[in-house]
């Protein structure tokens, strides 16, 4: 899961590195990631028969991730980079508070705790950086929505391998975005869709690194971890990426006190969990003993 969160570190950087606006962005990452899968999946001979009820389950699925995608590049495209990866770490609080509600269990009163401490920190972020107001809103969307699908996930990932899961999902989100295209066209008519300098490239690295890789390395790790650790985990990307960022952007010369203050309350919040974790596992043993 770690490392899957380390490939996903990159994509903010190649999110600005990329010229195109986020629509045709996401389009392309999803076309060739869904195009990948397919030559890994025929090659592997791992297609197997899915029921109807499951392939729409897929279809939802993949639809909302590819919303999270375009929302994540916007907030790229409107803010920066660090921005965008400091607000998936408020997906914590979220699942928090959506997963007893979709799995149907109790409320985890000390998991509410710690992501309400990473929302503090988020909120810290917005309150002293105001110019990129619409960059985090879409962020914090972003945020939402990975929630969500990690969640809808959680309960069918164990029924069929994840290279399957994530081509039937990222290949129903090209779909959609499709679909939609015309819709996108009409309301934005000035957007390129074309490619330019070096954006085959990084959309490549893009698709076949961060997405096909870590997706596959996610979802084998998620039939294994609870929702909510894993979308701690994933907390990690921002500190993969705004190192990054500060490295090749110097985007540290545009961030105020505010943004690094918030980064360690999130930071805090991962240590947290990674602690209580610790304890409970500590304890489980004692009783075991």
């Amino acid at each position: 899961m770690h490392l899957a969160v380390f490939l996903w570190g990159f994509t903010g950087v190649l999110g600005r590195a990329i010229t195109l606006q986020e629509y045709p962005l996401v389009w392309y990452r999803t076309m060739i990631t869904a195009t990948i899968f397919v030559i890994i999946l025929f090659y592997r001979k791992e297609f197997i028969k899915i029921t109807g009820r499951e392939l729409l389950r897929f279809m939802g699925i993949g639809t909302i991730i590819a919303i999270h995608w375009v929302a994540f590049y916007g907030s790229i495209k409107y803010a920066n980079a660090s921005i965008a990866l400091t607000c998936l770490a408020t997906a914590g609080i979220f699942t928090a508070i959506l997963e007893p509600i979709v799995l149907k269990v109790k409320f985890n009163v000390k998991e509410l705790i710690i992501g309400f401490i990473a929302l503090i920190g988020m909120y810290s972020i917005y309150h002293f950086e105001v110019q990129y107001a619409f960059g985090i809103m879409l962020g914090i969307f972003a945020s939402i929505l990975s929630a969500v699908f990690t969640i809808l996930n959680k309960k069918i990932i164990h029924k069929y391998p994840s290279r399957l899961v994530a081509f039937y999902e990222i290949g129903s989100g090209f779909l959609f975005l499709t679909l939609l295209l015309p819709v996108y066209l009409y309301l934005q008519p000035n957007v390129s869709f074309v490619p330019i300098h070096y954006d085959w490239i990084w959309l490549l690295i893009l698709s076949l690194c961060c997405t096909v890789w870590g997706q596959s390395l996610a979802l084998s790790a998620l039939k294994k971890l609870s929702s909510f650790t894993t979308v701690l985990m994933v907390n990690l990307e921002p500190v993969y990426g705004i190192l990054l960022a500060m490295l090749i952007y110097h985007e540290n010369k545009d961030l105020g006190i505010g943004f690094y203050l918030g980064i360690l309350l999130i930071a805090f919040s991962v240590a947290l969990h990674t602690l209580m974790m610790y304890i409970e596992k500590k304890r489980e043993r004692k009783m075991i003993a």
